[in-house]
């Protein structure tokens, strides 16, 4: 028994270690959104380019919306790859505003 403070303090740590600091809850969600739907194809880190898909960093609700729900493209946007791999998680809708807010 003398183990289980230790290994509590072990297991908050690591949990603690799981979100980036400094995020509002919305952020929060948006980056436990991000992790669960997109790094399959996108970075983890939506700075940096995925084995699929470019970089998302600064993407906009109004991007993210007409690509994520729809599969399209917001009317103007000249998109970072010409490929049309990508199809719609609708899915996501409930939280778009959480991933906008994370990739912001």
């Amino acid at each position: 028994m003398r183990g289980a403070p230790l290994a509590l303090l072990a297991l908050a740590v690591a949990a603690a270690g799981c979100s980036e600091g400094g995020l509002s809850p919305a952020a929060e969600r948006g980056r436990q959104v991000y992790l669960a739907h997109c790094v399959a194809c996108h970075n983890p880190d939506p700075a940096q380019a995925g084995p699929v898909g470019p970089p998302v960093k600064g993407s906009s609700r109004e991007l993210l919306e007409a690509k994520v729900l729809h599969g399209t493209y917001p009317p103007g946007y000249t998109p970072k790859r010409p490929t049309k791999v990508m199809v719609p998680i609708p899915a996501v809708a409930p939280e778009i505003g959480a991933l906008a807010e994370y990739l912001r």
